[in-house]
């Protein structure tokens, strides 16, 4: 274990900046728990979500934080023509399957893009683990089943508690896009989750005692994750505090990481990709332009709600639907595909970013 951490020692620490790590991991895991007691003190835990909190977590975060994919992909001519067929076929085959699934049923469709959504989110908290442990040179095997164990089961067990506990006062996307797991996995998965939370805390205080390591981003990442899951899904049964738990740790990390990599990639990039991520005040007003557009469609379309802010709904026929809500749902998709494939090393050689 000597040897594992010699180089770590000497590392800087943060993947960004010590300033703007505590900023994104744990200032917004703090902003989420402050939301909490702010909607505790005006009453609406129990109540439906206020516009106030959708436009500030689900717009302006969730819906523009998908789209800044495309900073990493679709701006970057470069980047779509080294891997065109990846990057063509995922929302074409997304948009394919999503007619034929919601051809056969629409709660069909919901159900599996939720699926995909859940995998998409526990598997993002994975990545920030593993990026931190690459970082300061963590390459021991059992450090990583501990780490694992710990950030996965961080972000399941309040999976499967909720799937062992409906019907909630929450959904992720429809009512009854979750299917009803037997209770009994709910205790299983607690004393797993109980176990590994422990494992990993008791590794991280040995290894700083007995060799003066700490990699304090990733402590943060793994206790951030167990709290607000914790307190978002099962402690409280409220779609105001799902919301705010759920959405913000997931996505404001996420514009940091794009930001960077496009202010990495602006120097060899074309103007427009240039202009658009010259700075924090255009690289946002371009994502939360395109993400309104995208809701107005979903609220005039698809959830008819919300006319003082998309305007009048549209009367759309079941066919119509069929066709153009899987349309809709293409850019959620191929952001949950593809940030699978766009932060791997070994599939990006030239990726330098940490």
């Amino acid at each position: 274990m000597q040897a594992e951490f010699a180089i770590s020692r000497k590392s800087d620490p943060w993947l960004f900046s010590r300033n703007l790590d505590l900023s994104v991991f744990l200032g917004s895991a703090v902003a989420s728990l402050l939301l909490l007691a702010v909607g505790w003190q005006l009453g609406i835990l129990n109540a439906e979500t206020p516009d106030w909190t959708w436009i500030s977590a689900v717009l302006l975060i969730d819906v523009a934080h998908v789209w800044s994919t495309s900073f990493r992909v679709y701006f970057d001519i470069a980047e779509v023509k080294r891997r065109i067929w990846l990057y063509t076929l995922v929302p074409i085959g997304g948009y394919a399957i999503g007619v034929a699934l919601y051809s056969e049923g629409e709660l069909l469709f919901w159900k599996v893009l939720a699926a995909v959504a859940v995998f998409h989110f526990v598997r993002q908290q994975f990545g920030w683990v593993n990026l931190y442990r690459r970082k300061l040179g963590e390459t021991g095997r059992v450090t990583w089943w501990i780490d694992a164990a710990a950030v996965y089961l961080a972000s399941v067990y309040p999976i499967v508690y909720w799937c062992t506990s409906l019907p909630r006062n929450f959904e992720w996307f429809v009512p009854g896009d979750f299917e009803a797991f037997p209770v009994v996995l709910e205790r299983i998965f607690f004393v797993l989750y109980v176990a590994a939370l422990t494992a990993y805390f008791a590794k991280s205080v040995y290894q700083y005692f007995a060799d003066g390591f700490l990699n304090i981003g990733k402590d943060i990442i793994i206790a951030t994750t167990a709290v607000c899951w914790y307190v978002g899904i099962v402690y409280f049964n409220s779609d105001y505090a799902f919301t705010v738990t759920n959405v913000v740790i997931h996505g404001v990390p996420y514009f940091a990481l794009i930001y960077f990599y496009a202010k990495f990639r602006r120097e060899t990039s074309g103007r427009v990709y240039k202009t658009l991520s010259s700075n924090w005040v255009f690289f946002l007003a371009t994502l939360w332009a395109i993400a309104y557009i995208e809701e107005l469609f979903w609220h005039r379309g698809v959830w008819h709600e919300k006319q003082w802010l998309f305007g009048s709904d549209w009367d759309w026929t079941w066919n119509i639907r069929t066709f153009v809500v899987p349309l809709l749902a293409v850019p959620q998709l191929t952001h949950y595909v593809l940030d699978g494939f766009i932060w791997r090393r070994k599939n990006n050689p030239d990726f330098r970013l940490f």
